[in-house]
């Protein structure tokens, strides 16, 4: 990847609905050539995807939490169990095997308390060698971005 291409990243991180004739001016290259270099970004997985960044209280989910989770081993079937069964459930945003005292760091959103202890109960507490849970409640959300702190020279 050169200077453009991490200018044209830059530029879809920020506004990812930017037309490509758009995109173009403020990258100095031609329409033609931007739509080739994003084309190819995005063959590359380099960029993954486009979405519609939503507010969470705005569509009902009010209860943000960050959800520790420690297992009892560390088999390679223990942790593909895992995370075969993180996959399946929704209000998992994001998951990350970490170090430290936890395994597994998770966040999560719910509608109420009560969606957060069915999960807790009903949900992590069913899969297979998860030995211990801890839950932090968000208060509220200092930060939130998407955007990746690509320097562009």
């Amino acid at each position: 990847m050169d200077q453009v291409d991490l200018s044209i990243l830059n530029r879809l991180q920020a506004n990812a609905r930017m037309s490509n004739a758009e995109l173009a001016r403020a990258v100095k290259l031609s329409p033609p050539a931007v739509h080739a270099r994003v084309k190819r970004l995005e063959e590359e997985t380099v960029i993954k995807g486009y979405a519609a960044m939503l507010d969470q209280q705005k569509v009902g989910f009010d209860l943000v939490s960050f959800i520790q989770i420690g297992l009892a081993g560390h088999q390679n079937e223990q942790l593909q169990a895992l995370h075969d069964e993180i996959h399946k459930l929704p209000e998992v945003l994001e998951c990350h095997h970490v170090t430290g005292d936890f395994d597994f760091l998770l966040k999560v959103v719910f509608k109420n308390r009560q969606e957060l202890h069915h999960f807790i109960a009903n949900q992590l507490g069913t899969i297979q060698g998860v030995l211990r849970v801890n839950t932090s409640v968000v208060l509220k959300e200092v930060k939130s971005t998407t955007q990746l702190p690509i320097r562009v020279d």
